[in-house]
């Protein structure tokens, strides 16, 4: 179960940190982005080879160090066929150096459609007689918002290839509330998503007894949180809204299990943007960006584990 590799890299690297692989123009120095310019010039191939010598330097940074990687695919979707294949470059690069990744994707249809993702991401696709591998994340995140026709076409694939998804159930934005706490029936909406992703972990679950179906949880959400770390005893979580959203290795404690395990924790500009803090500013020059997250890691690793 890829849920089980996970949680052995945690134990590992003693470390429960995702880095959120989520560069934006503004986030690369502009030693490589002048470097860049001058060979592809200002234009969308330039950009993207930027984007992966910041994601390869950060990495060869952090590696020894995280048990995953998460990119947004929006942060490279947005420039078309070059983000795409920055994307799978990156995602590659990030395997090779024996990281699990979380593709952090949000994908939400049904049917044929629901199909075509899972192969695309977590699954393969066919050519007649030949079979290949695309994006090769190990795990997705995915919207259940249509229901379990949106979830059940992914399963399959997590069973066949050893891979996994995260389903969005207390996100960490400040709206979040605005549905995902609806009372209906007695219960919040996100606590019954919460008891579905239980329900649709079953047939997944590994040594450890979590599954490889996950849940997206809020650190911003600690009450909550809470609620459902005990609610879902088999569900691994992945946390976002750590650091630069507010949460705090306090909030998000209530993540863990009385193990110390149960949740892996992302930090996105806060760690690949770390050398544009003034806490690392005075002490990581531009050049040495890659150093700065690589301290950055260090400082949220000891964090985490000072109260999980």
């Amino acid at each position: 179960m890829i849920i089980d590799t996970l949680i052995d890299k945690i134990k590992q690297t003693e470390n429960p940190t995702v880095v959120g692989l989520d560069p934006r123009l503004d986030y690369i120095p502009d030693f490589i982005k002048q470097k860049v310019y001058e060979k592809f010039g200002k234009t969308l191939s330039g950009v993207m080879e930027a984007f992966w010598q910041f994601n390869k330097a950060i990495i060869d940074a952090t590696y020894d160090l995280i048990p995953a990687v998460k990119p947004q695919i929006a942060m490279y979707e947005q420039y078309g066929a070059d983000g795409i294949a920055c994307y799978i470059k990156t995602i590659a690069y990030a395997k090779e150096m024996g990281l699990i990744v979380i593709g952090d994707v949000k994908r939400s249809d049904i049917a044929s459609t629901a199909e075509a993702y899972s192969n695309g991401h977590i699954g393969k696709v066919d050519v007649e007689e030949n079979s290949f591998e695309i994006y090769r994340e190990d795990f997705i995140t995915l919207n259940p918002y249509l229901g379990w026709d949106s979830i059940e076409p992914y399963i399959e694939n997590c069973k066949s290839y050893e891979k996994g998804i995260f389903v969005l159930v207390k996100t960490s934005n400040p709206n979040s509330g605005q549905l995902q706490d609806l009372n209906i029936d007695g219960i919040k909406l996100y606590e019954r998503v919460g008891q579905l992703t239980e329900e649709w972990g079953t047939t997944l679950r590994g040594k450890y007894n979590y599954s490889s179906v996950g849940a997206v949880v809020g650190a911003t959400h600690s009450k909550q949180a809470q609620d459902l770390r005990k609610k879902l005893p088999h569900t691994f979580f992945l946390v976002p809204g750590y650091g630069a959203q507010g949460g705090t290795a306090e909030d998000l404690a209530v993540c863990f299990d009385k193990n110390g395990i149960g949740a892996i924790v992302n930090s996105s500009r806060g760690i690949i943007a770390a050398y544009k803090n003034k806490k690392y500013a005075k002490d990581f020059s531009e050049q040495n960006f890659a150093q700065a997250s690589r301290q950055a890691v260090i400082d949220m690793r000891d964090d985490l584990n000072r109260v999980r």
